[in-house]
Formats: structure tokens, C-alpha cells, sequence
């Protein structure tokens, strides 16, 4: 028998309306945000990760799925959304059109990580990206837009919001950065040493427990903003107090992925039980110009929708299952069943969710059957009931039931 990989997941059809609920109202969500899907390959030439993600990230370093294909090119399955979206605005001169680019997906992405609760090495993302818009209130709109979302599921959380400064502002944190972990070097982890030189803002994002001692006392990305970021910041402050949405400042939060520029933010959990980070995401004016393209400002975010769907769960949140037959439609006999099958296609030409006998069953069994699938009508037909034109319609319910003239079963059931 050949088993699933490690580290991903079926889908099974007990679970997948849970997954079309929470796909469809985020969709929902960006539609209401005047957002646009964009979808892009599954995989990527390595090197738009190896320059947009970051050459120091765990992502590019140790979690990528990188292979060789038939013409020697170095391909990767895309680890997050940002970069191949990006891609497609410098590739398809989405810039040059209407701007702001108002863009979110629903992917699949891959990464080699130890597979644990709400972590697996293939997951889904629902992401949005908005290109060329530069003010902090296109900050607070993509904030905005993930609050709904996790309002809308019922999730209770908490947004954290940092700057992580430009390249003017981050040269001289960088500096206190390493002036501070300097003479803690020994004691920090191996990726940390490697991270101190090419990228010290990287190991405030460690979670090594010893790091994270270390790092508590490490100055703050915030008491070195220069005079255009702090003002940035202060105006993104604003628009949240607009919005009502209410926030705290972590200056830990820095991202994985280095194309993170200013606004960074967080949305964590607050439920007892099921702590942790919900959605991230932030601001990324630099990513496009080191992608090839013309400088253009961005924001944007991603939740990954395994996570989701396990907290709504922990929590609690009922998700509704529109999917069950309106009626399961029993024949007794061959010809029973024949006339079951003609009424059955009418009722699904009119949008009515039905179902029939494919197995020949007993009435009986159709009826446990119809029972196991939540049908809330059974129509049964037999010898009497074909003769005279009607089906008798039982609420599985109530247990009451009714004589139904055939010609009048759209309209019965239309609005059951």
C-alpha cells in the first residue's frame, strides 16, 4: 500500500465543506475590499525566493523543496505567496495599470518543517498583496481586511503591530544590534551566529529559549526609527484609532522573510487554549525593486487556512454544512426507481439538492441511508404511489408526512 507523505493531509469529504466555508468568506472579505484574485504556478525558478524571501530566512535555508528539472533549472515549490505574486506585478506590468493593485490568493505552499498541530509541509494560505500605494492607511486597510476575516470566523485575537524601519533607519539598528549581541556571541545558537554579520534584525526572530533570554534585552528597532518612519508609524497608529481597531506595539516582532519593511504586525489568539500567531504580515517597498522591477510600495499579509480551521475548532465555532439533500428520493421497485431518477433530475435542474438509490437498496436501507446523509425529506415511490401520480414525502424531523403530486415536487421542495 502506498501511504500520503508525511507532513500533508486529505481532505476527506466529512471535512472539505469546513474548508469551502472559511475559503468562501474570505473571499467574501476581499470582495468586499474591492480586491482581485491572482493565481499564480505552483513553483518558481529558486532564485525569486532566494532574492525575495531571503538567503538568511529558515525558509530559503532550510525549508525549501528545491529540485533540478529536465532542462538542469534549479525550480522550488513556492514556500509563501508574496514573492510569486510580486513576480507576476513586475512580469505582467500590473503596474502600469489602475493603482493601487488590489490583489489576494488561495494557495498551496510547501515547506520541509517538522510537521506538528496547524504545521505541515504542505498547507494553504489565504494572502493578500496591495502594490503601489505607500501611506500608512493602505497599512490599516490590509490590516483591516485580516481583522474582518478573523472576526468574521468567530476567532478572538489580539493585533500587534512594529516598525522594523527602511535600509536608512535599520543601517543604524543593525549597528546597536551587533554592538549589544556582540559579547553574547558564544552563547547564541548556531543559525544566530551565522545571522549576527549578514542580518542581525533575524535574531530577534529566534526561538531558541536561550536566544530568546538574550534577545529580551536587546534595544528596540523603535528608538531608532528615523524622522519619515516614525512619522509612518504614528500615522498607521491613527487610522487604526479611525477604524476602532484596537492594538498593541510589540517591538519584537520582526517577520521571517526579509523583505519586511516598517509596518510589520501580528494577529495572536486569545482564546484559552489556543495561543499563538494567527496571521502575519506587513509593509515591503523594497521587494519589487530587488525583484527586477521599478521601486513601487507594498503591503500585504497571509493566514495560513490549516491553523485556522484547528483554533475554530479548539474554540469552539460551528461551521455550517449546507451540503445535506434537501430530499433522498426511494423507489421499492426498478420502475420505482426509474421515475425517482426522472423527478430527482428535474429537482436538481431547479437548484434543489437531491439525491437517489445507486445500490438497489431496500426501502429500509434507503431510508438509514437517507438518514446517514442528513437528507430532510425522504420521497418514497412504490407500486400505489407510481399508479397514482404522488410520492409520499416523510419530514425525517417531525416524522409527519404527506401525499406530493409529482408534477408539484419542484415546488414543494423549492423553498424547504
Amino acid at each position: 500500500m502506498i501511504n500520503i507523505p508525511k507532513g500533508t493531509k486529505d481532505v476527506l469529504p466529512a471535512d472539505s465543506y469546513k474548508w469551502q466555508y472559511v475559503e468562501g468568506i474570505a473571499r467574501d472579505i476581499a470582495k468586499t475590499f474591492c480586491l482581485k484574485e491572482i493565481r499564480t504556478p505552483v513553483f518558481e525558478h529558486t532564485e525569486l525566493f532566494l532574492r525575495g524571501v531571503g538567503d538568511t530566512t529558515d525558509i530559503v535555508t532550510k525549508e525549501m523543496y528545491t529540485f533540478k528539472d529536465k532542462g538542469d533549472r534549479s525550480i522550488t515549490l513556492k514556500p509563501e505567496g508574496t514573492a510569486g505574486a510580486a513576480r507576476s506585478y513586475i512580469e505582467n506590468g500590473l503596474g502600469n495599470g489602475v493603482l493601487p493593485a488590489k490583489l489576494y490568493y488561495i494557495i498551496p505552499a510547501f515547506r520541509y518543517e517538522r510537521p506538528q498541530a496547524g504545521r505541515l509541509r504542505e498547507f494553504h494560505q489565504f494572502g493578500v498583496e496591495i502594490f503601489g500605494a505607500k501611506g500608512a492607511d493602505t497599512d490599516a486597510e490590509a490590516i483591516l481586511i485580516a481583522d474582518s476575516l478573523l472576526k468574521k470566523l468567530g476567532l478572538q485575537v489580539k493585533l500587534y503591530i512594529n516598525s522594523i524601519g527602511c535600509p536608512t533607519c535599520r543601517k543604524a539598528y543593525n549597528k546597536a544590534l551587533r554592538e549589544f549581541f556582540a559579547p553574547h556571541l558564544d552563547e547564541l545558537c548556531y543559525d544566530c551566529k551565522t545571522r549576527f554579520e549578514k542580518n542581525p534584525l533575524r535574531l530577534l526572530d529566534c526561538k531558541e529559549e536561550n536566544c530568546k533570554k538574550i534577545n529580551a534585552n536587546a534595544p528596540t528597532i523603535l528608538d531608532h526609527l528615523c524622522e519619515d518612519c516614525s512619522a509612518h508609524f504614528e500615522s498607521l497608529k491613527s487610522y487604526l484609532a479611525l477604524a476602532g481597531v484596537s492594538y498593541e506595539i510589540n517591538p519584537r516582532i520582526v517577520r521571517g522573510l526579509d523583505y519586511y519593511t516598517r509596518t510589520v504586525f501580528e494577529f495572536v489568539s486569545t482564546s484559552i487554549g489556543a495561543q499563538g500567531t494567527v496571521c502575519g504580515g506587513g509593509r515591503y517597498d523594497g521587494l519589487i525593486e530587488e525583484l527586477g522591477g521599478n521601486p513601487a510600495p507594498a503591503v500585504g499579509f497571509a493566514v495560513g487556512l490549516e491553523r485556522l480551521l484547528m483554533l475554530m475548532e479548539q474554540t469552539g465555532v460551528e461551521i455550517p454544512c449546507n451540503e445535506n439533500p434537501t430530499v433522498y428520493l426511494a423507489g421499492m421497485d426498478a420502475d420505482c426507481r426509474k421515475k425517482a431518477f426522472e423527478i430527482c433530475v428535474k429537482l436538481r435542474g431547479n437548484g434543489i439538492l437531491s439525491e437517489i438509490d445507486h445500490m438497489e437498496r431496500s426501502v429500509k436501507a434507503q431510508f438509514k441511508y437517507a438518514d446517514k446523509i442528513g437528507a430532510k425529506y425522504v420521497a418514497v415511490i412504490g407500486g400505489n404511489e407510481l399508479e397514482a401520480g404522488v410520492m409520499n414525502v416523510k419530514n425525517m424531523a417531525t416524522g409527519e408526512s404527506e401525499s406530493v403530486a409529482f408534477e408539484n415536487a419542484v415546488e414543494f421542495f423549492k423553498n424547504k
